[in-house]
């Protein structure tokens, strides 16, 4: 289903062939856009719930705000009851969701406690339900994310990639590890790869691709066609556009200069700030901020700077204050003294 550049959801061609990965408590608004600027071919939401006592929580209307967002919108709900699943569906789309992404890849407790999340892996003849539940509930194409298996020994995502598959998914993407294997070990592409070579429907590929070389590597590897990137992209959100114009071109972009990372990052604190209003949206930028400072060599320096903030109008200031002495050479933190 992938020519070249793109691939095929529904209706949808998403473009470049690799997307974001829905991360809770990071994919929120401001983040997505502005991956989707960078050039994220498609951009899940965070999870949402599915249980309607929480739909009008203030948390769960920021989750559900897509006004300006750049089609297509995708968003994610999890839970572990077909019925209630199916409402959550209709629910999202009436609120603008264009593809539903049904989560049962996370490996959190909270979420795997509730037999949500990777533990419905457990029960194939649920998620049969479940899919053929909320598939039936909704005129927009449905995803599914999964890992590889329940446990060492219990890797029955191929059983979960067909059931999917009968039941109208139109899109898998696949976490190259295990539930109890949390985010650690490396990568299972083999795994991956033996499902897609057994589906028809698009399979994205998800798990440890923080590079252009890595990015094309397991789309030769596996035969999928896109890459889902997750926590790499938490500080680069420009790893998008990097990796997209490696696999168009076999070149390296050069990395992003100062002046740009230093907007990049302005436009987005900017953006938490409106959406979030103040107080959150200055708590909130404090991790971003923090992702954005790891790998460079100033990064303690940094975060004790832009920490110190407590107004919107403080985190900026020194932000930009911060980058423009870089920018001319000068210590930043004399400049911030």
């Amino acid at each position: 289903m992938s020519s070249g550049h793109s691939f095929v959801i529904g209706a949808h061609t998403i473009a470049p062939r690799v997307v974001l990965a829905p991360m809770a408590g990071v994919t929120d608004k401001p983040f997505r856009v502005l991956c989707k600027r960078l050039g994220a071919g498609l951009c899940a939401s965070e999870m949402t719930t599915s249980d309607p006592r929480f739909w009008t929580t203030a948390k769960s209307r920021h989750r559900m705000d897509h006004a300006g967002e750049p089609d297509p919108i995708s968003v994610q709900i999890a839970g572990t009851v077909p019925q209630v699943m199916a409402e959550a569906a209709k629910y999202n789309v009436d609120h603008g969701a264009q593809i539903i992404d049904i989560n049962m890849g996370c490996p959190a407790k909270k979420v795997c406690n509730a037999w949500a999340g990777s533990a419905l892996m457990r029960e194939p003849e649920l998620v049969a339900r479940i899919l053929e539940a909320v598939v039936g509930a909704v005129d927009v194409p449905v995803t599914l994310k999964i890992r590889t298996g329940w446990a060492e020994g219990q890797r029955n995502a191929p059983q979960i990639a067909r059931i999917a598959q009968e039941s109208g998914i139109a899109a898998l993407a696949v976490h190259g590890r295990t539930r109890d294997q949390q985010y650690t070990g490396i990568a299972e592409y083999d795994t991956i790869a033996a499902i897609k070579a057994q589906l028809s429907i698009p399979v994205l590929a998800n798990g440890d691709i923080d590079s252009p070389h890595k990015a094309e590597a397991v789309l030769v590897h596996t035969g999928c066609d896109a890459v889902m990137v997750g926590r790499a992209a938490q500080g680069r959100p420009w790893i998008f556009r990097e990796i997209a114009h490696y696999l168009a071109t076999g070149e390296l972009l050069p990395e992003p200069g100062l002046a740009e990372v230093r907007d990049v990052l302005m436009g987005h604190l900017e953006h938490l700030h409106e959406f979030y209003g103040e107080v959150s949206g200055v708590r909130i930028a404090r991790k971003h901020l923090g992702w954005y400072a790891k790998d460079r060599p100033e990064n303690a320096a940094f975060r004790a700077v832009v920490n110190r903030a407590e107004t919107a109008q403080a985190q900026l200031r020194l932000t930009r204050d911060y980058f423009d002495a870089l920018i001319a050479g000068v210590d930043p933190l004399q400049s911030a003294a």
